[in-house]
């Protein structure tokens, strides 16, 4: 005789709609290489320069994992839901942006601009893919914050200031004040958003 399976309902139903489990594991895996990565490379030529590149980029991937999770594969049903849905896609957002700062600073070395530049770019980049997912929609919210870090890399070299420090918060040390408040204040809006409007309603995959 085969068990019957039970039917989900509330947040496992949710879970299951959005591939939640899926995203976990994908993250799981991705701070576990990142941090096989940083080791490796980092034993067999250590570079000062080099510590920046991982604390920026290691934190855009999880962030761009998270932001696939936030697709709604059926719009239609959420907006006409009895109960709303901000407060699954508020703890959806939140509980995985948690994982990964729990996972992603025992990827980093602890030297260089370390963990805690790790934790504040995490956030910054997943505001950035959660404002990316309301506008242009889950699928493609990984553009928006690729692009951010990506521009900050090439570019925070040479410029100095307190506005700099603000304006190119991937790329400094973690216990620049001006930094963290950019980055906190760009994940607040992007949660707010996300939580509030929810991703971007988007046709069929191809």
């Amino acid at each position: 005789m085969i068990p019957r399976r039970l039917p989900l309902t509330g947040i496992g139903l949710y879970a299951r709609s959005r591939a939640l489990p899926l995203a976990v594991a994908l993250l799981a895996g991705a701070c576990a290489f990142a941090g096989w990565a940083a080791h490796r490379a980092d034993d067999a030529d250590p570079d000062p320069g080099w510590s920046a590149s991982v604390v920026a980029l290691t934190p855009l991937l999880a962030a761009t994992l998270i932001g696939a999770s936030l697709h709604a594969p059926s719009d239609e049903l959420d907006r006409t839901a009895v109960r709303p849905w901000w407060p699954r896609r508020l703890v959806h957002l939140l509980a995985l942006s948690a994982l990964a700062c729990t996972l992603l600073p025992l990827a980093v070395p602890g030297d260089g601009l370390g963990p805690a530049a790790v934790i504040r770019d995490l956030l910054g980049c997943v505001g950035v893919a959660a404002i990316a997912a309301v506008v242009v929609g889950a699928r493609l919210s990984w553009l928006p914050a690729f692009c951010c870090v990506g521009a900050v890399l090439l570019a925070s070299g040479g410029m100095r200031g307190r506005t700099v420090t603000v304006g190119v918060w991937p790329a400094q040390p973690g216990q620049e004040a001006g930094a963290w408040l950019a980055a906190a204040a760009v994940f607040v809006l992007g949660t707010a958003l996300y939580a509030a409007r929810g991703s971007r309603p988007e046709g069929p995959r191809l």
